[in-house]
């Protein structure tokens, strides 16, 4: 029997085959987990603002499926949408009765912290659900005292290291801590 379930989120200039995602999946698997990588490439086609909330309520969607344990995990905007939605299924903000799965986790990669003029707040993440965040000194779009700033209200735990927005020096590097972030809500 899988120990939850895990949707793992691309970011936008990506897809579900991408490294990151793909290295996270493999994780999940090893561990007992089952998991999905959602396509979003068909709303990432236009780059408007206004898919940002296509995004989300596409992930929402797929979370409410699942009534047991749950972790989401993304990249850049897919660390994004994870982000809020953990946040509507944390505090039912979404006003919906369906039912909502056990939310035991979150990881995030190169997150972006807010978006002006794409997005009307800054990342909503709740703070008392365990967050293990994963960044690059060297992100060029996504400033480290920013994200450093970010965790530090929320307490969450933050693994910077020295690469850029992609993360490409650090796929492995993520893997592991996202399978140290399993274990530990699997406890």
């Amino acid at each position: 029997m899988a120990r939850g379930h895990v949707i793992l989120s691309h970011g936008l200039e990506s897809g579900p085959e991408a490294t990151k995602v793909s290295a996270l999946a493999q994780v999940a698997e090893h561990l007992g987990w089952t998991h999905e990588r959602p396509d979003y490439r068909d709303l990432d086609a236009g780059r408007r603002p206004e898919d940002i909330a296509a995004r989300v309520a596409r992930l929402q969607a797929l979370a409410r499926v699942h009534t047991g344990p749950l972790v989401l995990a993304g990249s850049s905007m897919g660390a994004f949408i994870s982000g809020e939605v953990a946040g509507h299924l944390a505090g039912g903000v979404d006003g919906t009765s369906s039912t909502v799965p056990t939310l035991l986790g979150l990881f995030l990669m190169a997150p972006p912290i807010a978006m002006p003029g794409w997005w009307p707040t800054p990342l909503q993440a709740p703070a008392s659900l365990p967050t293990m965040v994963v960044h690059g000194w060297d992100d060029e779009l996504i400033p480290a005292a920013a994200v450093i700033d970010w965790c530090a209200a929320r307490k969450a735990e933050l693994r910077l290291v020295d690469d850029s927005h992609r993360l490409a020096a650090h796929v492995e590097y993520s893997a592991s801590a996202f399978a140290d972030l399993l274990k530990r809500v699997d406890a």
